[in-house]
């Protein structure tokens, strides 16, 4: 029965890689998108960079496919925001990020670490009732870039 739950993982991993990877093939180098709400997509505080929460939306629409590609395009739009400020992902120090259900956290972290090109910011994951507009995911980030 572990052989079983070992294969069921591995499958599920491989799953998750492709779908993360289909995604950012498909995301064509894009500007950050006007925010979806009365709030400000990034702002620069000294030699910070915070970019507000980001979800795997695509043309004002949470994409299909569960929190998978919801992930991997919510990474898709933190990148662009951090490049409309001058940084890159590698600048990320901190995420904070949201679950609907954190039963789907194994899938989420894949998706993320594979989203994150090998950067490891400090993070916290929190569950929460629910997400603007029906998403699953949400990922905030502080990125540090001085100044000078």
């Amino acid at each position: 029965m572990a052989t079983a739950k070992k294969s069921a993982k591995k499958i599920a991993k491989k799953t998750v890689k492709k779908a993360v990877k289909k995604t950012a093939k498909k995301a064509v180098k894009k500007t950050a998108t006007a925010p979806l709400g009365p709030y400000t997509p990034v702002v620069r505080a000294g030699d910070w960079v915070i970019v507000s929460g980001q979800l795997g939306v695509v043309d004002g629409k949470i994409v299909a496919g569960g929190v998978a590609k919801q992930t991997a395009q919510a990474v898709v739009n933190l990148k662009a925001q951090l490049a409309s400020a001058g940084c890159s992902i590698h600048d990320v120090k901190k995420t904070l990020c949201f679950l609907t259900d954190m039963d789907t956290f194994a899938t989420f972290n894949t998706a993320y670490v594979a989203g994150f090109d090998g950067s490891r910011p400090a993070r916290s994951t929190i569950g929460v009732a629910s997400l603007p507009f029906g998403g699953a995911v949400e990922i905030e980030a502080w990125a540090f870039k001085p100044l000078r």
